[in-house]
């Protein structure tokens, strides 16, 4: 011991010895030491020891070592919430009570008497949440129970008693509390020990002694003896004397313990020799009673030797160790004390640091098969049933598909960079590169463009335990080829996506694989081999990182500039016993088996770390016969070359471990093999997942080490890449806001405090994924995935925003806002306007548009607004923010109306709504998340002015706003205000509302204070929403709040205070802060466009511009015009008036300074639209008196247009355009803002809205048409609205929000729909932007390409019974009631068999170069059988053959067009198998007979339609249904045997090719974000195309359909599939029947999935239905659309699927019906997109496409349709007996097509080929557009109107001549009366 510590007792001594002389009874003196730390040794601010760890096993000789030294007592601190953790002395934790006991007894065994201290002053937390703080009466209570307990427990142990140690803590009731408390408990311990002679004592510091001391009853009654605190340092000796005298002074009577005095920034001496100190001690009248010596001692005194050689030498031990990175960064943050371990630093972390979060491929992509992806081990884990639940991957998220939903939300984040994973298996299916699959390479680019294009850059990780199986199944990452199968994959992903990709992770957390995969199996592959095959994994996943990291290196780093590194993962690991130098060697080996078995190689010197080579060598030599672990050996040069192979030090964190030595024998694994053991502290908050407890401290230490360990030679930065906690499935995961909270925090202090150089930080994960063997039932994600929904929709969670905060401060430090740049916006003064007249001069907007057809009003048109165009969405405040009476709001009028009970459905109101007063910070994740570059929204007047005057000023709602704004402004998006918008303050509706002019002022009052408050920051303000809505719905239905029924007055009378209020503010901004501010103000009008019934009836276009005037003009016009009410308004309401016998108008009157007040007060004009109507003109009803009645109109729905959620207001997207032209035209060309728009969806509506995107898709398109073709000035537009919300009389029954909330969670979670994602990609590309695929390819076909049109017999040919022809099955059908279009039939159709010439003429006009047509089978073998051939049906196909050869036109000919032999239908037809002979049969006949002459044949047109429709929907003949796939079976069957009838018997002789004509549409998913939606788009491609391709092209029913209608079939009852197999023998023969592939296509359809339960039919088995996109171009046909991009798209698809067979377009066209127009411009579109399309699939998709037909030659006979349905190029007027066939002006233009062989480009010039002279004469004859049927008759509007004349005239004549006879006949029976002798006479004559 030193000369110091063994004086100081002794001065001491003396010292207390001056101090007793005074004192006989004074009690022995009191020397105190401790208490003991968790080290077990005295360390300023560490942690003290609280029996949550053992006893530290050296405090024995701590103790003997004080005791030696003079010290007689022990400070021993009793841990409260150890003790009795839920605060129940029937429940306390046994172990730490025994503990305690034991540590007490130790302390007697010694010589030391324990001073026990129950409790200091802060109350525990587990406490404080059950009892409350010291205010409670509870927790005073609960402290005497306490107490009562640990008497109880440990009173016979001890003598002396602190009941709390730290009462200067508290205040006021608090402090009386704890007192009342303490007292209690000193009565108690008197109770319990009356024998004892020690006492009970309060702690407190000298400051706060004379309050205690003052209260004398406590001091003299309740305290034995007083326990103070005294701090001494160098400075303030002079201070502490003084308040040692005053202690004394105060307190004297009672003796006194310096229980605690801490000497700072002094020696002892300094302390014992101030003769201040000793004076004050000495003086006689004082009892003092002790001191604490802790601070008195030497430092180098207070740890005691060993006691015993072993001991000592595990000291010695552990110094060495000490020496090592663990030891020496371990020891270094074990000293802390609590306060500084969990302190929390605000502070923010370094400018550049990257916020990231991560996702992982298998967990989250789904499309496990999708676009050839290859199996990986996770999918066959699987899918062998080895996870929870028997879950897989196969969905998982489906972010195969969700791009933009991903992306969505990481903008919502404010992420600056995303970590996400390669699927090894989507780019390479075997793992090698010749299986490359460019559709999974090109998903990857479609993200890594997607992250670029929103701000975030990615960051790659190659490998994340998804290996492909196939290479598993070679050995997996045990076989040493897998390196150069990595190094060859990383080459691929480095050079496809390096220009993009800067910093890229090789492995994240191999330890996994080599852990859970190769040696325990918990993790795919499975192998249980943690001997051998997990260090080999390792082994091999170094070598292979090493290798990337050289590739990159070598080829790449010098142009791309990114950086390679590994994400390894760690646990922190803590010595389970501190004191234990084998517990600090086991917690050391713990992290080299887990950490430094990858780091160490790679951060080091090349190879494993020697303390991982040292225990698997011991443990080889130590079980010879059970070896647990062969570590293979790097080469010299294997080392060299993975040493330094990283840039940056990546790390995956979650936990901590306690860890403890231990002998783990001869068994496998890093426990057994390392000897240690992992723990957890049971104090440790635990999660979801057993194997992640939160301590988030261990992250600061663990960063140390790395950065000494591993990081002190080679200096690269860490990157946190992983960190994150899962959680049951909550949106309210304040556990996991918690855990990132702390970890992001210990980050920081590693930043700031310890200088480690971290970069990133990288929460895990994004959203809720597949979890591994825990599948989907741990929830990782700061979104939750509703794995239930198809949709899979996201939605952020409470962790999500807190995270988004944190990084939008970039930590924890407050944010300063940023001073945007805000811009002064110019107002566009408008000219003073004269009145409207009456129509108004605007009426030539129906003149100009309503004479559209259908293709002019729907051809989409692409193209962009300007820069700087404003995109938006819109709320308002009543609708969202909720808080309807919080922080001081008043009540609004429509909180009075909807607290009224049945106001609104279900008695809805907005008290809540969307909680957005609480959520600003989940409402400002939308708008990030959108990227809008403004946000509508409206204040509430109530909130500002709870009564609505100044006076009654509310600040919170000011600081509300102020947030919004703010926020909204550092996110540069632009707020646009509303300052009412319908929610008036009740208590001015109590005044009369607006009806009450003292409004006007009232209104501009708040106006005022608002411009003031706001508008430094607000640059575009709106005065009222939608006035017109206030003043009839309001003030005269009394539909809405304040429900005044005034119809014929009120309206008026408000509206005319609106107007004055509005011009009133506009004003106060003008005069007062426009000059300052620069904003603009304006007022936002609603207006449907409304259609007169008939545009060409004068009278109603009169009345619809009157409608326009009534509900905008009511408005607009004394605003943007002159001041007052339009002419037309006040004239019908001046006569209404008068007629109703009033006096005056009911329309209030303007004098003329109101007027001259009122125009121009709008610096923009902003409109809300949602719909259109059609109006006519009425005389209506004069009372009772009514706005709606003083208009003279009625009103319709535009039925033509789809219906929406809300009544009466359907979709019609032409409107906008057309009311943005008469804005335009009426109002003097304004600058326009769109400030409402969108659309209601029904509750049912899942965020999968497609009816919300097809409205955007359209309406926005109107929008650009009239800004870009009709030059109207369009500035910006809103859609409405950002969320569903509070819809007004409809409460919550129809949604209008990009955005769903579930309104039935208190939390009203916010989901994204998919029209949030559309509407962010309209945004994005500001507008449409023309698409590649819309884009024009220009070059040329092949020269030998085929030019055809096309037609089939039964639809041209007639004769029906002509010359031996045999009847068909169609003329049966066609002359069946009902079973086509107005009884129409083929009997003379086009009458083509007697005008061959006529047919060849038209075809040469086209100059095309082949034809198509078809053979009628019953014309040349009229009962089906060759036992009759009709040679007159031959003789007319030898004709037409003829002509054909005469025009130099090779004929293409179709054995069948769908004309069945009557008689062989009467058999069965195609479902009786003999049909397949008769059809070879008949097949011979005509090649023998014409094969000659033809060289293209068709076997079969469209076997889908003739075995679908004709015996399976019954819709074509035969009309036979459930048959269709038997009929398609023999089809099949039937065209192979005609296949190879030609190709064994012709072919050599006659040279032809011969295949089938297959039909199908293309079908896109309707939603291309959905797994459902794609799969039931590749059923319907299947059950269509494939149906019938799959067998002849690749040998068998396509594997989907067979499994699904089998699977079916059998489900059903049924013994066998419903379809019917081929044999062996018939799959040979059938596969390969082709020569080519006959393609007919027409159009493309959107599919999704549909369920018909045990249907037991084509549809139920194909389970897809089919619908079209709304912009799409109908035709004449209902299932026709314009959709050239599907053509090329399917034949890529053909050439894909079928191995790219020559392809012929055997059919391609489109219809029209209705009124005959030869100018048709469809068409001419049609085929021009079409046949282009199909360029770019030949030239750019490599379609081996060899010919191209037009259908059809002429108008026909088009089936079921009859001819109300004309595809024809040529127009057949039936109404001339002659049927002449008439040029359409497509023929025109298809001719110049062919005769240009493709499309010339004109930036070379003019082509020759375009000269009408090259392009033949194909004009067309000038014949009257519009044709009428007239008795049946089609004739030209003349003729008909000439022939109605003339039968009028000849119906004249006969009845003329009808009067005139009976006329004649009545006056000759007169005379005959009179004359009868005379008749006689003549008789007799």
């Amino acid at each position: 011991m030193s000369l110091l510590g063994r004086l100081l007792p002794l001065c001491l001594l003396s010292v207390y010895g001056c101090m007793c002389q005074e004192h006989d009874e004074q009690p022995p003196a009191m020397f105190l030491a401790g208490p003991l730390t968790n080290n077990g040794e005295p360390s300023k601010g560490a942690d003290t020891f609280d029996c949550s760890h053992p006893i530290p096993p050296s405090s024995w000789q701590y103790f003997e070592s004080l005791q030696s030294r003079g010290v007689t007592h022990f400070k021993v601190p009793l841990s409260w919430a150890h003790l009795l953790p839920t605060g129940l002395s029937s429940q306390p934790q046994q172990a730490v009570v025994t503990c305690y006991q034991t540590l007490l007894k130790q302390l007697l065994d010694v010589g030391l008497q324990p001073l026990v201290v129950l409790h200091g002053s802060p109350v525990p937390g587990a406490l404080r949440s059950r009892y409350g703080g010291w205010e409670s009466e509870k927790l005073k209570e609960m402290f005497q129970q306490y107490a009562e307990f640990v008497f109880g427990e440990f009173g016979q142990l001890s003598d002396s008693w602190v009941t709390l140690s730290s009462l200067d803590e508290l205040r006021d009731a608090e402090l009386q509390n704890a007192l009342d408390a303490h007292s209690s408990v000193y009565r108690r311990y008197h109770q319990l020990f009356p024998w004892k002679d020690g006492g009970v004592s309060v702690g407190v510091t000298t400051s706060k002694v004379p309050v205690i001391c003052d209260t004398q009853q406590l001091v003299k009654k309740y305290s034995d003896f007083l326990s103070v605190k005294i701090q001494y340092d160098c400075t303030n000796g002079q201070n502490l004397a003084e308040e040692l005298q005053n202690v004394l002074a105060k307190c004297g009577e009672k003796p006194i313990l310096f229980y605690e005095v801490n000497i700072d920034d002094c020696s002892p001496y300094e302390f014992l020799s101030d003769t201040k100190i000793s004076k004050a001690l000495s003086n006689g009248d004082h009892n003092v009673l002790g001191f604490d010596m802790e601070d008195v001692f030497a430092p180098d005194d207070t740890i005691p030797k060993s006691r015993s050689h072993q001991s000592g030498k595990n000291r010695n031990d552990l110094q060495t160790s000490c020496l090592a990175t663990y030891c020496k960064t371990w020891s270094n943050f074990a000293t802390m004390t609590s306060s500084e371990r969990y302190a929390f630093l605000n502070e923010s972390f370094p400018i550049g640091f990257q916020w990231a979060t991560s996702s992982e491929s298998f967990k989250v992509e789904g499309g496990w098969l999708e676009d050839g992806k290859g199996e990986t081990i996770w999918d066959r884990f699987g899918h062998e049933n080895k996870v929870f639940d028997n879950q897989t991957a196969d969905l998982a998220c489906d972010s195969y598909h969700k791009v933009d939903y991903d992306v969505y939300l990481l903008r919502g984040l404010h992420v600056n960079t995303y970590q996400f994973s390669i699927s090894w298996a989507r780019i390479f299916p075997s793992g090698f590169r010749d299986s490359h699959s460019e559709k999974g390479a090109l998903y990857y680019d479609k993200l890594i463009n997607a992250l670029i294009d929103s701000g975030i850059q990615p960051v790659v990780t190659l490998y994340h335990w998804d290996l492909p199986q196939a290479l598993q199944d070679n050995g997996g990452w045990t076989s040493t080829s897998i390196v150069e199968a990595f190094k060859d994959y990383a080459d691929f992903c480095f050079s496809r996506f390096g220009d993009r990709v800067k910093t890229w992770n090789t492995f994240s957390s191999p330890w996994v694989v080599s852990h859970a995969g190769y040696g325990t199996g918990e993790h795919p592959p499975g192998v249980k081999d943690y001997v051998v095959a997990s260090y080999q994994a390792t082994h091999n996943m170094l070598k292979a990182h090493a290798e990337a990291w050289h590739v990159y290196n070598d080829k790449y780093r010098k142009t791309q500039g990114g950086e390679v590194g590994i994400a390894l993962n760690s646990d922190w690991a803590e010595p389970m016993d501190p004191s234990r130098p084998e517990d600090i060697a086991a917690a050391d080996r713990y992290l080299q088996f887990m950490l430094g078995w990858f780091a160490h190689p790679i951060f080091v010197d090349g190879d494993y770390p020697a303390t991982l080579k040292t225990q698997i060598e011991q443990k080889i030599n130590k079980c010879p016969l059970s070896v647990p672990a062969r570590l293979p050996v790097f080469t010299p040069e294997e080392s060299q070359r993975i040493r330094g192979t990283a840039d940056f030090f990546g790390l995956n964190h979650y936990t901590s471990r306690l860890v403890n030595s231990s002998d783990g024998g001869c068994t496998p694994g890093p426990q057994g093999v390392g000897d240690f053991q992992a723990h957890v502290d049971p104090s440790w908050s635990s999660t979801a997942s057993d194997w992640i407890y939160s301590a988030p401290w261990g992250l600061r230490v663990l960063l140390n080490y790395i950065s000494t360990e591993y990081l002190a030679v080679t200096k690269v930065p860490i990157h946190i890449t992983g960190n994150g906690m899962p959680t049951g499935d909550t949106l309210n995961d304040v556990q996991r806001v918690e855990y990132i909270k702390g970890y992001i925090n210990e980050a920081l202090k590693a930043i700031h405090l310890d200088e480690v150089n971290v970069q990133r930080f990288t929460v895990q994960s994004l959203m809720d994924g597949f979890e591994g063997p825990q599948g989907y039932s741990e929830h990782f994600g700061l979104h939750q995935v509703m794995f239930d929904l198809p949709d899979r929709p996201r939605t952020p969670k409470q962790s999500a925003y807190f995270y988004s905060k944190v990084i939008e401060n970039n930590g924890f430090a407050s944010k300063k806002l940023r001073e945007p740049e805000l811009i002064n916006m110019v107002p566009n003064r408008l000219p003073s306007l004269p009145p409207s007249t009456v129509p108004s001069k605007a009426r030539i907007v129906w003149r100009k548009f309503s004479s559209q057809s259908n293709f002019q009003r729907k051809l989409y048109h692409y193209g962009t607004f300007p820069h700087g165009f404003s995109w938006g969405v819109s709320s308002s405040a009543y609708q969202i923010e909720g808080g309807w009476n919080a922080d001081g709001k008043g009540p609004s009028v429509w909180d009075t109306f909807t607290h009224k009970p049945g106001s609104i459905p279900a008695n809805a109101n907005g008290d809540v709504a969307c909680d957005s007063y609480n959520r600003l910070e989940e409402d400002l994740y939308m708008l990030r998340a959108l990227k809008v570059k403004s946000y509508r929204f409206s204040l509430s007047w109530s909130r500002i002015f709870p009564d609505g005057r100044r006076a009654s000023l509310n600040q919170k709602g000011v600081d509300y706003y102020n947030r919004l704004i703010d926020s909204l402004i550092g996110y540069n998006i632009t707020p646009m205000v509303t300052l009412y918008h319908w929610d008036l303050p009740q208590t001015l509706q109590d005044l009369g509302g607006w009806e009450n002019v003292d409004m006007i002022d009232i209104f501009n009052e708040f106006c005022d204070f608002c411009f003031a408050t706001f508008g430094d920051r607000v640059k575009f303000w709106m005065t009222f929403n939608q006035p017109h809505t206030i003043a009839w719905s309001g003030y005269g239905l009394g539909q809405i709040p304040p429900n005044v029924k005034n119809p014929g007055v009120a309206p008026y009378r408000v509206a005319h205070n609106l107007i004055k209020a509005h011009a009133k503010s506009y004003h106060t901004y003008d005069n007062k802060y426009r000059k300052t501010q620069g904003g603009l103000v304006s007022i936002a009008l609603n207006a449907d466009w409304v259609e007169p019934e008939d545009v060409n009836v004068p009278r109603e276009v009169v009345a619809a511009d009157r409608a326009l005037q009534f509900q905008m003009g009511w408005f607009a016009h004394p605003i943007f015009k002159n001041g007052d009410y339009p002419d037309a308004m006040k004239w019908q309401v001046g006569n209404k008036s008068e007629l109703q016998g009033l006096p005056e108008t009911r329309l209030p009157s303007f004098t003329e300074e109101e007027k001259n007040f009122i125009k121009g007060t709008a610096d923009v004009f902003c409109v809300n639209h949602y719909t259109t109507k059609i109006v006519g003109h009425v005389a209506a009803r004069l009372n009772p008196q009514s706005y709606q009645y003083d208009q003279d109109l009625s009103e319709a729905e535009e039925t033509d247009s789809p219906t929406t959620a809300i009544s009466n207001q359907r979709a019609v997207a032409w409107g906008l355009r057309r009311l943005l032209n008469w804005i335009k035209e009426e109002y003097g060309d304004p600058e326009i803002y769109i400030t409402e728009n969108g659309v209601a969806t029904d509750v049912k509506t899942t965020a999968d809205d497609i009816d919300r995107v097809f409205y955007y898709k359209t309406y926005v398109d109107e929008a650009l048409k009239a800004h870009n073709l009709d030059g109207v000035k369009v500035k910006g537009y809103i859609a409405t609205s950002l969320m569903d919300s509070f819809e007004w009389l409809n409460g919550y029954t129809v949604n209008f929000g990009l955005h769903s909330i579930n309104f039935a969670d208190p939390s009203r979670p916010r989901t994204p729909k998919r029209s949030a994602h559309y509407y962010y990609q309209v945004m994005r590309d500001n507008g449409f932007p023309l698409p590649d695929e819309e884009k024009i390819l220009y070059g040329q076909f092949p020269k030998t390409f085929n030019w055809s049109t096309a037609s089939a017999s039964y639809q041209i040919e007639g004769s029906w019974r002509a010359h031996g022809k045999g009847l068909s099955i169609w003329d049966k059908f066609a002359h069946t009631p009902f079973r086509t279009d107005d009884s129409d039939n083929g009997d003379i159709a086009c009458d083509s068999y007697n005008k061959i010439d006529e047919d060849v003429a038209v075809l040469k006009k086209l100059k095309v170069t082949n034809y198509r047509f078809s053979v009628s089978w019953p014309r040349v073998l009229p009962d089906g059988t060759n036992n009759h051939i009709n040679e007159a049906g031959l003789n007319y196909y030898h004709r037409l053959l003829d002509a054909l050869e005469a025009a130099n036109i090779q004929p293409q000919v179709t054995l069948y067009h769908w004309d069945l032999p009557l008689a062989l239908q009467k058999v069965g037809g195609w479902q009786n198998e003999t049909i397949v002979q008769r059809f070879r049969d008949y097949a011979d006949v005509l090649f023998s007979r014409l094969g000659s002459r033809v060289k293209f044949w068709i076997t079969l047109n469209e076997p889908y339609i003739v075995a679908n429709l004709g015996y399976g929907y019954g819709t074509f003949a035969p009309g036979i249904v459930g048959k269709q796939y038997i009929a398609a079976h023999n089809l099949i069957k039937a065209h192979a045997e005609a296949w190879h009838l030609y190709n064994d018997k012709y072919r050599a002789t006659q040279r032809g090719v011969i295949s089938i004509t297959i039909n199908s549409d293309w079908t896109e998913p309707r939603n291309p974000y959905k797994q459902e939606d794609v799969d039931a788009a590749n059923r319907y491609l299947q059950f269509f195309i494939g149906w019938f391709a799959h067998p002849i092209f690749n040998g068998d029913y396509p594997d989907l359909m067979k499994t699904i209608i089998r699977k079916r079939s059998l489900a059903a009852g049924l013994p066998e599939s419903r379809l019917p197999e081929f044999t062996p023998e018939e799959i040979k023969r059938i596969k390969g029947s082709h020569d080519y592939f006959g393609f007919n296509h027409y159009t493309t359809v959107l599919s999704y999935p549909v369920d018909l339960g045990n249907q037991q039919d084509y549809e139920g088995d194909r389970g897809s239905g089919v619908t079209h996109d709304r912009t799409w171009i109908g035709s004449g046909s209902f299932w026709l659309k314009i959709t050239p991009f599907g053509f090329r798209k399917i034949l890529k698809f053909i050439k894909d699927e079928y191995g790219n067979p020559p392809v012929y377009v055997t059919e391609n066209g489109i219809s029209e019906r209705g009124v005959v127009d030869l100018n048709d411009i469809h068409r001419k579109h049609y085929y021009e997109n079409y046949i282009n399309q199909a360029l770019k699939a030949l030239v750019l998709d490599g379609v081996d496409l060899r010919g191209y037909t037009a259908w059809s030659l002429m108008d026909n006979f088009e089936w079921a349709a009859g001819y109300s349905e004309r595809f024809g190029l040529f127009y057949v007027n039936r109404s001339d007996p002659a049927l002449p066939r008439i040029p359409k002006n497509s023929a025109s233009r298809y001719a110049t097509i062919i005769t240009c062989n493709g499309f010339p480009d004109p930036a070379l010039g003019p082509h020759e080929c375009l000269n009408p002279e090259h392009a033949g004469n194909t004009s067309v004859p000038v014949l009257p557009p519009n044709m009428v049927d007239f008795l049946g008759l089609k004739l030209t509007p003349h003729d008909a109107e000439v022939a109605l004349y003339v039968s009028f005239a000849f119906l004249l004549v006969s009845v003329l001549g009808m009067i005139f006879v009976v006329y004649r006949l009545l006056k000759t029976r007169k005379n005959l009366k009179r004359a009868p002798a005379g008749s006689l006479n003549m008789e007799r004559m």
